[in-house]
C-alpha cells in the first residue's frame, strides 16, 4: 500500500511553534514514526507552505501513474481558507482523510470550519501525532472495502 501524506503551510515548524497546539516533535519525526510504525506501507511525503504548490501536488496524484492509494492531509491554515484545494481534493478518487494536531473546534472560531473537509472521507483531529496514525489505520480501512477485502 502507498500513502501519500501532504502537509501545508508552517507544518515545517514543527518543534519550533506553539507547543501546547502541536506539541514538540518535528515534521522529520512525524515522518520517521509513521514508517516505524507501519513497515509495510510506502509512504510518499509532501510539505508546501505554497497554495499552488498543493494544488499542483493533488493533481499530480490524478495521474494514471500515481501509486498512491490514499492521501492524508493536513492543510494548516488553508484549511479554513482555500476552496481551491478543496476543489483540487474533490477531483481524487482514491480516500482521503483530513487531520490535524490539534482539535481546531476548540481553538479561535475561525478554525472551526474546515472547508477542504468537505472533499474528504473522514476527519481526525486533536490526537497531535496520533492524529496521522489514526489516519493511517482509517485510510489501510477504506482501501480494504473499496478493493472489496473487507
Amino acid at each position: 500500500m502507498n500513502i501519500t501524506v501532504i502537509n501545508g503551510p508552517n507544518l515545517n515548524m514543527l518543534g519550533k511553534r506553539e507547543a501546547g497546539h502541536y506539541g514538540t516533535g518535528t515534521l522529520a519525526e512525524l515522518e520517521s514514526g509513521l514508517r516505524t510504525n507501519y513497515p509495510t506501507i510506502t509512504f510518499t511525503f509532501f510539505q508546501s507552505n505554497d497554495e499552488g504548490d498543493l494544488i499542483d501536488y493533488i493533481q499530480g496524484l490524478v495521474s494514471e501513474n500515481s501509486k498512491t492509494d490514499a492521501v492524508i492531509a493536513n492543510f494548516g491554515g488553508y484549511t479554513h481558507t482555500s476552496v481551491a484545494i478543496r476543489d483540487a481534493l474533490a477531483i481524487l478518487d482514491i480516500p482521503v482523510i483530513e487531520v490535524h494536531l490539534s482539535n481546531i473546534h476548540a481553538r479561535e472560531s475561525f478554525r472551526h470550519q474546515s472547508l477542504t473537509a468537505g472533499a474528504a472521507d473522514g476527519v481526525i483531529a486533536g490526537f497531535g501525532f496520533l492524529s496521522y496514525q489514526l489516519a493511517v489505520d482509517a485510510a489501510r480501512e477504506l482501501v480494504k472495502r473499496a478493493s472489496g477485502k473487507a
